[in-house]
């Protein structure tokens, strides 16, 4: 990569802190915890540091969000958030962050209420239903795409 480190901000709404325990046929079997460790030891490698952000209230999201430097590089995954909620792409415009949305399931397989993301519309790119490795493709993906 380049000789100044990176840093992206990785962004988890709400029930991720559940991942593992809930609905493991549709989430997989691994723990945000345990996902975070590997995406810090990819990250790492590649001359990165990581931030981790997970909340289950949407408010707190969005102040999240609106304390990152413009411009920030962010992984989210705004969960069921991505279906309901205008403040958090307004919060990602506001802040011109370079963000990549993934969600662990492909919500577009899904129940009609999920297959449409409000928060599509603010991001660079959208990853769906590759489970965790979502989140190492759009950690590539920014890291190579922005300085």
């Amino acid at each position: 990569m380049t000789k100044k480190n990176k840093i992206v901000h990785i962004v988890n709404g709400p029930n991720m802190n559940l991942l593992g325990e809930r609905e493991p046929e549709i989430y997989g079997c691994e723990t945000l915890e345990r996902l975070n460790v590997r995406l810090s030891e990819y990250a790492a490698k590649h001359g990165a540091t990581l931030t981790f952000f997970q909340s289950n209230h949407e408010g707190e999201l969005v102040d999240y969000i609106q304390s990152l430097e413009a411009s920030s590089r962010i992984i989210i995954n705004p969960a069921a958030y991505a279906h309901t909620s205008l403040a958090l792409p307004d919060a990602l415009r506001g802040k011109r962050l370079k963000a990549v949305e993934v969600h662990i399931s492909n919500i577009h397989a899904r129940e009609s209420y999920r297959q449409h993301s409000y928060l599509s519309s603010a991001v660079v790119g959208v990853i769906a239903g590759l489970g965790s490795y979502g989140y190492f493709l759009a950690l590539e993906y920014l890291l190579k795409n922005y300085d």
